[in-house]
């Protein structure tokens, strides 16, 4: 008992005496529970340059500070630049004259004004209205409140959805014009957190829920409405990305959903000079509610300062995000799928299929429009799907196994006036002009459902059979639509967002909830409207059952609506 007593009061010691004088080597110093390895910032400043005068640089000594890549003017300064520095060290490489940052504040004056408990530890001022609060002892730079990370953000109404991150209240004091310009720091505190990636399960009800939403549109800053209705609301005035957050906000609170796809267009490209301010307000209204959420890409996300690729790379890395890049040796990024387990079991109960239907026509001549899913992505999806149904998750699961799939750009049949549809058609839809048929490979794989953004003010679910055969029109010969099976319904989501077009005679903003039984491998579909009379909000618009017992079933009576 003495021994034990005696080496542990000298782990004690030891320990204390490492948390303030580092006694103990790097390899066993950074597995302490308090301690952690890296990079922990010792300064921040601004460096301002004028872009006329070829003397001025905005670049400091590479050696010394690091650059934060993201010019606070955002590209919109005709004389001034203006970009965050910071110093770092490794914690192990910190000498006895080093300080670190433990406290980052904003504004004209000292901090230390009016406060109660002002400490040892002076506040010191940098450019653009920055105060630090560095220390220089040795326990600091192991501490929870340490700086280890700064990055720039930009809007007055920028979030941080990264944990451990804040985002100050306070622009940097800069001569900036207009909200979209103002820069604010975000700050890490302590090591970077590890991140699950979520795993989506059905309910113990044998229910999921998806919660579809498209088109966006956000902006860097506060955006401008495009076709808000109703016009006068809020006194005529409208911020496209408070009230688009809010509606969608809403509707989370409301449907709780299981998950949410975004299919495409969640940043408006030519308004987003900072996309990832833009792409961080978007999570974070699912990551604060604890929703896995999966994304797409449609053709304005990678108009703004971050490819598709880069995009992907940053919302991947975010909590709650299923997003993923897929192959990268097939066309385009973020053709993947994401597998939601049946409720008490490792077996797959829904296979949900995410595609990128790219952006532009690459051949504008013959092919006028938008781009197609090609033939490399449809044998991916193909080779995907059969390689699934033989797993034993799959093969073994007791209940029939459904599969769904989301795209932005609608396919070519979406245009087919023919069809039998539910919901609203506005506007002819703007598929592309070459057909690759990945309609063909959907029902061959037992999709039963496609649904698409891009539209805004197309909100139907089209009903696609496949060709009668003789025997089935000879039968059929005194229906008025002779027609084959059901094969596929095609679906749209509705758009969501103000800073895209809405238009077209009254639209409102609006997103598609799908829910899934697994009990009775049914779907049902409806939608949510932002704005609308006689409690329109609190409806379920346009509900219908599209797939019963696994099989895609239409409507008795069902017309083109």
């Amino acid at each position: 008992m003495q021994l034990c007593c005696l080496t542990g009061g000298v782990l004690l010691l030891v320990f204390f005496l490492d948390n303030r004088f580092r006694v103990l080597p790097s390899a066993i110093h950074n597995h302490l529970p308090i301690h952690h390895p890296g990079l922990v910032i010792t300064d921040i400043t601004v460096k301002q340059c004028s872009s006329i005068n070829p003397l001025s640089s905005c670049v400091l000594d590479p050696d010394v500070w690091h650059r934060v890549e993201k010019d606070l003017y955002l590209n919109t300064g005709w004389v001034n630049k203006a970009y965050v520095h910071i110093q770092r060290k490794l914690e192990e490489d910190l000498e006895p004259e080093d300080k670190v940052i433990t406290d980052v504040r904003m504004g004209k004056l000292d901090p230390a004004i009016g406060e109660k408990n002002k400490g040892a530890d002076k506040w010191e001022s940098r450019n653009a209205g920055i105060w630090l609060k560095r220390s220089s002892k040795r326990h600091d730079s192991d501490s929870k409140r340490v700086i280890t990370a700064v990055d720039v953000l930009f809007g007055a109404d920028a979030v941080e959805p990264r944990p451990g991150w804040e985002v100050k209240d306070t622009p940097l004091l800069l001569d900036t014009s207009g909200e979209m310009q103002e820069a604010r720091l975000s700050v890490r505190r302590g090591p970077p957190m590890k991140i699950e990636n979520p795993v989506p399960r059905v309910r113990k009800d044998g229910k999921f829920k998806i919660l579809q939403v498209s088109d966006l549109h956000l902006s860097t800053g506060i955006g401008k409405c495009r076709d808000a209705e109703p016009p006068g609301h809020n006194g005529g005035r409208c911020d496209a990305d408070t009230r688009t957050l809010e509606f969608v906000g809403k509707i989370l609170d409301q449907e709780k959903p299981d998950m949410v796809v975004l299919s495409g267009d969640q940043i408006n490209g030519e308004t987003s000079p900072d996309a990832q301010s833009a792409i961080f307000k978007m999570a974070e209204v699912f990551i604060s509610r604890s929703i896995p959420y999966a994304t797409i890409y449609g053709n304005h996300d990678d108009e703004g300062s971050l490819t598709r690729a880069m995009s992907m790379s940053l919302t991947e890395s975010l909590p709650f995000s299923l997003s993923q890049p897929g192959p990268n040796t097939i066309s385009g990024i973020g053709n993947y799928y994401v597998e939601v387990l049946a409720h008490s079991s490792k077996h797959s109960a829904l296979t949900v299929y995410l595609l990128d239907t790219h952006s532009y026509s690459p051949d504008e001549k013959q092919f006028r429009g938008y781009d197609w899913v090609k033939p490399d992505q449809i044998r991916w999806f193909r080779d995907t799907s059969q390689t699934l149904k033989e797993k034993d998750e799959h093969r073994h699961y007791t209940h029939i196994h459904l599969d769904m799939a989301f795209i932005h750009i609608p396919l070519p049949e979406y245009r087919d006036t023919s069809l039998q549809r539910v919901g609203e058609w506005r506007e002819p839809p703007t598929a592309p002009g070459f057909n690759s048929h990945f309609k063909d490979a959907l029902v061959q794989e037992g999709v039963t459902v496609v649904s698409c953004g891009h539209d805004h003010v197309n909100d139907y679910c089209a009903l696609s059979r496949s060709s009668p055969t003789s025997s089935e029109s000879s039968s059929d010969s005194h229906s008025p639509n002779p027609a084959g099976k059901p094969d596929l319904w095609l679906c749209y989501g509705g758009a969501s967002g103000f800073g895209g077009y809405g238009g077209y005679d009254g639209y409102h903003r609006r997103v598609r909830v799908f829910e899934i039984d697994t009990n009775d491998a049914r779907i049902s579909t409806w939608k949510r409207v932002e704005w609308g009379e006689d409690d329109a909000t609190e409806k379920r618009i346009d509900e219908q059952v599209i797939v019963e017992g696994g099989r895609v079933v239409g409507i008795p009576g069902l017309g083109r609506v």
